[in-house]
């Protein structure tokens, strides 16, 4: 993602080689799941999320996500 660190929103970049379900869920450092940008079956190829923390209540800091 860029930028990194950010504040208060950077940008998730990824692709998806076929047709298929995904999603891409954020978490802070205990691990713990923030925020659920979506969930849902998507087209392959390539895609930009922008992620804004404060959308979703949360403060400076380390995240991480999973796709």
């Amino acid at each position: 993602n860029y930028p990194n660190p950010f504040n208060p929103s950077t940008k998730i970049n990824f692709s998806l080689p076929e047709h298929s379900k995904a999603s891409l869920k954020i978490y802070d450092i205990n691990g713990r799941e923030v925020a659920q940008l979506f969930n849902d079956t998507r087209d392959a190829g390539n895609y930009e999320v922008n992620f804004e923390a404060d959308r979703y209540g949360l403060s400076s800091g380390v995240y991480f996500y999973s796709l």
